[in-house]
């Protein structure tokens, strides 16, 4: 067995500090003032949606993501690394967290992970092997993130005693402790849920993360407290308030008025205005986020290497970048975001050049040009102007785009049906690894690869990587399904976005994790 990861004797003096200091959320003022301490600051976040779930196993929207984050524990975590000044996890770097260490079988399918000895759950249960089974299993049994534990290769989890775990996986992966340092692997207090009944984790909290919670009205707010307990030290936050508002605009403003402290999901237009606020900070980081504009493989003309090639040509890329997102995005050269390991802009050839387009056309038999159909689907101001300008390069080749807007719940009904012509879409991936990416996307039994794409050899050489060991042939073996997928188009690539978080400048501690879901525990702010 090999052994992987230990806390450090530092790390764990740490904690038995900060957990034993009954008033560790509390500052103390100046000697001799003659004032008792005051309780830490409080955070005010603007959100722009409520969630749907608290339950970690069924959590799939940014919102329940940062709810369930701000309340669980996961077996392991991610380490973090300072890229341009801006602090960013390092997905690459798994951390301990619930399990001081864990072992790894020689032919890297068997994981025996170690737990902390002492911790508890917020209800005053421990947490032990046998509420990690319990929460394994009901990942596996759920309906958002059992397609998770199969990208996994889960074959069994057991509790071998109270404090260790095995699992096994069907075999070698590389993304597997990736994978479990999400939201949806938290770790669920087995104890209180089969007291309260299985519903209960939909509204309520089990976990033994930093934060308890005090209120989640999916209309209005979500409020946290500190958990003074927590096993890595109190929150330097006493309490945390999400502001659910839905107007950009509206956050807009509160965060450039100082009604709160922090806002997300900032529209590009207005980030130059609020950079202008000296008591404001702006993060932009880039991002793993991408938009592509997607072509049915299965349907004419589409079907057709050359007309996808040649749409990727009509494409106003400058445009989209500078007159669209404000210069907040890049430009995408291939499937897979510039920043994750394993990227390559091999094979990508494309720039605008409509004569180019024209010529591909008529090689492909559509010497006339074409009429097809394309889905809109509501919710995303880019998403709008991005399609507008592109049926205007595409008519001056002859192609008519007929847009069709429907609402956000419709489109995506449509699109899993798989049965759209062509649409815009974009894709955050929570793991920042090609596997992971084209897993979903455009691998052939991908559960996202909603445009049919299905290339032989790009399944094998993501089939082999996931399997292979050594990071460097890994990810050769992506940068040639990364060429070959680019080389095809199926689909034309847009650009790659930013994350914008805007905070008061009395507000530190920030780490942008490629998730985008804030972590609060980091958080602090000046009194």
């Amino acid at each position: 067995m090999k052994k992987i990861k230990w806390f450090s004797a530092m790390i764990a003096l740490t904690v038995v500090l900060g957990g034993c200091a009954s008033n560790a959320n509390q500052q103390p003022v100046a000697s001799g003032s003659g004032e008792a301490t005051k309780p830490a600051p409080t955070l005010t976040v603007a959100y722009s949606e409520g969630g749907t779930t608290m339950d970690p196993a069924e959590a799939n929207d940014l919102t329940s993501d940062t709810l369930v984050l701000a309340i669980y524990d996961q077996l392991v975590t991610y380490g973090v690394k300072t890229v341009d000044g801006a602090d960013v996890a390092n997905t690459e770097d798994i951390q301990p967290m619930l399990a001081e260490s864990w072992e790894v079988s020689d032919d890297n399918t068997t994981y025996t992970f170690k737990i902390k000895s002492g911790l508890k759950f917020q209800s005053g249960n421990p947490v032990n092997a046998d509420a990690v089974v319990y929460s394994f299993d009901r990942v596996a049994k759920s309906s958002s993130g059992s397609f998770l534990y199969g990208m996994a290769d889960i074959k069994s989890v057991t509790a071998k005693d109270d404090s260790t775990v095995e699992i096994v996986l069907n075999k070698a992966n590389h993304m597997f402790t990736q994978i479990i340092a999400m939201y949806t692997f938290s770790i669920v207090d087995q104890k209180l849920v089969e007291e309260k009944g299985d519903d209960y984790l939909k509204t309520n909290a089990a976990g033994s993360g930093p934060f308890t919670l005090e209120k989640w009205d999916p209309a209005s707010e979500a409020v946290f407290q500190a958990n003074n307990e927590y096993w890595q030290g109190a929150p330097k936050l006493s309490k945390v308030t999400l502001k659910f508002t839905k107007e950009a605009s509206n956050r807009v403003l509160l965060l450039n008025k100082s009604d709160v402290d922090m806002a997300i999901e900032i529209p590009p237009k207005d980030v130059a205005a609020l950079q202008e606020n000296s008591n404001l900070t702006i993060k932009s980081n880039a991002s793993n986020r991408i938009l592509f504009f997607a072509m049915n493989n299965n349907v004419k003309p589409f079907d057709n290497e050359k007309v996808r090639q040649a749409i990727n040509y009509a494409i106003p890329y400058d445009q989209l970048i500078n007159d669209v997102m404000y210069g907040q995005a890049k430009e995408m050269k291939s499937a897979v975001a510039s920043n994750t390991p394993g990227y390559t802009d091999a094979g990508y050839v494309y720039e605008y050049n409509l004569d180019k387009a024209k010529e591909l056309l008529k090689e492909a038999g559509y010497a006339e040009g074409f009429s097809f159909d394309f889905t809109l689907g509501s919710g995303f101001d880019d998403w709008e102007y991005d399609a507008v300008l592109i049926q205007a390069e595409l008519a001056k080749i002859g192609v008519k785009m007929n847009i069709n807007k429907v609402a956000r719940a419709q489109f995506l009904e449509q699109q899993k049906d798989g049965n759209l012509v062509s649409y815009i879409s974009k894709w955050t991936s929570f793991v920042n690894d090609p596997g992971y990416h084209l897993g979903f996307l455009l691998y052939g039994e991908g559960s996202s690869n909603y445009i049919h794409y299905n290339n032989s050899e790009v399944n094998k050489l993501w089939e082999e990587a996931g399997a292979e060991p050594d990071q460097a042939k890994r990810n050769e073996l992506y940068m040639k399904a990364q060429e070959i997928i680019t080389t095809e188009a199926p689909w034309a690539y847009l650009y790659e976005y930013n994350r914008v978080v805007g905070m008061n400048n009395k507000v530190s501690g920030y780490v942008y994790y490629p998730d985008e879901v804030l972590r609060f525990y980091p958080l602090s702010k000046e009194q």
